[in-house]
């Protein structure tokens, strides 16, 4: 099979960055993005995540180091977390992208995307589900992306924040 080179990735920020920081470490974007463009040939690696304003570091951290950043509006739960629920935006993004890539990746351990990778293995259009972490991946990924999902347990050489 010839190896694809217009692949794209969709990110679930918030997901990750708890996902990783359960493990005991902290993710280098950067090197996390070149990660993904050499090992994966991903082209756009769009980030989705909850817009904090206090967060405009970060943010501008990542459009340096080749992310998309799509932004929801945060709203605070009864408990006074912020809470900006991607899961529809990702969705959205991935369908209306879905003529434009080869493959695509999608970093989560959410079980509510669930009937995207669902569709995009079905159409051969899913590279594989990143998840952080064995122990908080969705059972129904694991069960729908069967051969199709990589845990980043053993990413922490090449990819922890120095």
């Amino acid at each position: 099979m010839q190896e694809q080179k217009n692949n794209y990735a969709f990110i679930d920020g918030q997901n990750l960055n708890l996902g990783i920081k359960s493990l005991g470490w902290k993710l280098d974007y950067s090197r996390f993005r070149k990660y993904l463009a050499e090992k994966y040939s991903i082209k756009v690696a769009y980030y989705f995540v909850g817009y904090v304003p206090g967060n405009q570091p970060l943010y501008s951290d990542l459009q340096k180091a080749g992310y998309v950043l799509i932004f929801k509006p945060t709203i605070p739960d009864g408990d006074g977390n912020v809470k900006g629920n991607i899961d529809a935006d990702l969705v959205l993004q991935a369908m209306i992208d879905f003529p434009n890539y080869d493959k695509a990746i999608i970093a989560t351990s959410d079980g509510d995307f669930y009937s995207l990778v669902k569709h995009l293995y079905q159409n051969s259009k899913l590279r594989f589900v990143m998840s952080p972490y064995v122990k908080t991946c969705s059972s129904l990924l694991k069960k729908e992306a069967k051969e199709k999902i990589v845990f980043m347990d053993n990413l922490k050489g090449k990819l922890k924040r120095a």
